[in-house]
């Protein structure tokens, strides 16, 4: 079944009684909390400056110097050709290991060799093996998922290959507004009885915060237990420096991942979790682009209409949500603590033939990179259409040519990324993987209202909504989480979306991107040898 949500029913009085319409949208900065990154950032500058200087310093030592270069460069070629991580990744690395033939190799070694941070690395896989022995797989429902969908089945055996069980009886909602979605979260927030959890990237005080806040805090003091995690760099601009302490003193249970001030001196201080989870007693949860900021809602404008998505889930396929939270939990308290069967859902399902696969990745797995590969299985499997929505469109040349192929083959290829962007270098290398696709027939759409953040892509038989961008920190550099949808119907709710925001977009031309300005041009070509580094 599919539920639709206020947009589709096109209900005038309930939207203007919204408890969104009756917020008023703020921005709070930190000072403590852009002094504490400003301190980060200036440790790791002086690391750099030192290694960049070292030659300088030394130079008396000529010679030696030259040896070593040759060492340091026979070095990092050998590792990076025995590197299974990705091409452009190893094109950045050449690339500053040329620039600075002594200082580039040894800021390799330091932060871009595989292994680095092996003993942090099997810790969390640790972590992380505690909560798959949750997942169970049922192959009756697999058998029956392949007999009604003989086509549709191969995705799912890879998904269930990957350790992400099939779950049915689902009821979906889709959103395609962030002030939609957080509607219904507050509403269903209200209606906890057991237990709530909380997990987003981005926590900024608002009014937003505000409310999410104040809710919560009425189901505590009902006995409700409340778990808030949320990563340490998507926090600490946009909260106050007492932010966690006054939380737990008003009986939050909270988890903050990975501090940034933790891994300075090693590649995991990149290493954040872009999650997007929202489970009330085991029996309904979210997921989706959106973070507990105010633009998400459009209370305030940052970038013009900020367009997100997202999926409400009631059904089986919640536990999927439920051990991924309690997963990434873990992981931020950095020790096996949980019974998650506390945490099962509290009760009975109706039968529906809505299928969902709820899906994980993390940088652990390189470089086999679950969500990655589902999105290029989404690409060779459509025969119809392939619509995506991504804020950032920054992909290896493989995937580049998996969306060419399905044109050649009559697919209707369609990308939409942001008019306006949030970070214009960002923008400027989107921009540049442009052209290779246009010339071969991808069409390419801008959202022109504002920015698009949603992270979706859907053919004609199943789609996937969640928090992945279609970009290398995304599919290598965090943990990410999304929703597996095989059902018509819900798809066409979603095909509506793409629709109506298609008639929102310019689309961009081949014509028109050859002709962009030679100081663009410029700036793509340099900032585009260092993609998989922004």
């Amino acid at each position: 079944m599919i539920e639709k949500t206020s947009k589709f029913k096109n209900d005038k009085e309930h939207k203007e009684n919204r408890m969104i319409n009756k917020m008023t949208g703020r921005i709070k900065n930190s000072l403590s909390g852009f002094l504490r990154a400003c301190v980060v950032a200036l440790f790791v500058f002086f690391q750099i400056v030192v290694i960049l200087f070292l030659p300088i310093l030394l130079h008396q030592y000529t010679v030696y110097f030259y040896i070593l270069v040759e060492i340091l460069g026979l070095v990092v070629i050998f590792t990076l050709l025995n590197d299974m991580r990705s091409p452009a990744y190893k094109m950045a690395w050449i690339c500053i290991s040329l620039a600075f033939p002594i200082s580039g190799p040894l800021m390799f070694l330091l932060w871009g060799k595989k292994g680095s941070s092996r003993k942090i690395d099997n810790k969390y896989k640790k972590i992380l093996d505690h909560g798959k022995e949750y997942l169970k797989h049922d192959q009756s429902l697999m058998d029956e998922y392949k007999e009604k969908h003989p086509f549709r089945s191969r995705m799912s055996n890879y998904l269930a290959t990957e350790g992400f069980p099939l779950a049915k009886n689902n009821q979906i909602t889709y959103y395609s507004m962030g002030e939609d979605a957080f509607e219904a979260i507050l509403q269903d927030l209200e209606k906890a009885e057991h237990f709530i959890l909380i997990h987003f990237f981005i926590v900024a005080e608002g009014a937003i915060w505000d409310a999410i806040h104040d809710v919560c805090l009425r189901k505590i003091k009902e006995g409700v237990e409340v778990k808030f995690a949320y990563d340490d760099f998507g926090a600490m601009l946009r909260t106050d420096k007492n932010f966690a302490r006054d939380l737990r003193e008003e009986g939050f249970q909270v988890a903050i991942f990975n501090p940034i001030h933790k891994y300075t001196d090693k590649l995991y201080m990149n290493y954040r979790t872009h999650q997007k989870i929202v489970v009330i007693d085991g029996n309904i949860g979210y997921t989706g682009g959106f973070n507990i900021a105010d633009e998400y809602a459009n209370l305030i404008q940052r970038f013009g209409v900020w367009k997100d998505t997202g999926v409400r889930v009631v059904g089986d396929a919640v536990w999927g949500l439920t051990v991924t939270f309690l997963q990434m939990w873990e992981m931020s308290l950095e020790k096996v603590c949980e019974d998650f069967d506390k945490y099962r859902p509290t009760m009975k399902f109706p039968h529906s033939e809505v299928y969902c696969h709820v899906i994980s990745d993390n940088p652990l797995n390189n470089p086999n990179n679950p969500i990655e590969m589902m999105y290029e299985q989404m690409i060779h499997y459509a025969r119809e259409y392939l619509y995506v929505m991504t804020p950032y469109l920054i992909i290896e040349k493989d995937m580049q040519d998996a969306l060419i192929l399905a044109v050649k083959s009559g697919v209707d290829v369609r990308i939409i990324t942001p008019y306006i962007p949030d970070k214009k270098s960002i923008k400027l290398v989107t921009n540049y993987n442009y052209g290779y696709l246009l010339r071969n027939g991808v069409r390419i759409f801008e959202y022109l209202p504002g920015f698009i953040h949603a992270k979706s892509i859907i053919n004609e038989e199943f789609g996937i909504v969640g928090t992945t961008n279609m970009d290398y920190r995304s599919f290598y550099l965090h943990y990410e989480n999304g929703i597996w949808i095989s059902n018509k119907e819900v798809i066409n709710v979603i095909r509506k979306d793409y629709d109506d925001t298609f008639a929102q977009c310019k689309e961009i031309t081949y014509e028109e991107w050859k002709t962009r300005p030679l100081k663009m041009k410029i700036e793509q070509a340099v900032l585009s040898i260092f993609s998989t580094l922004l």
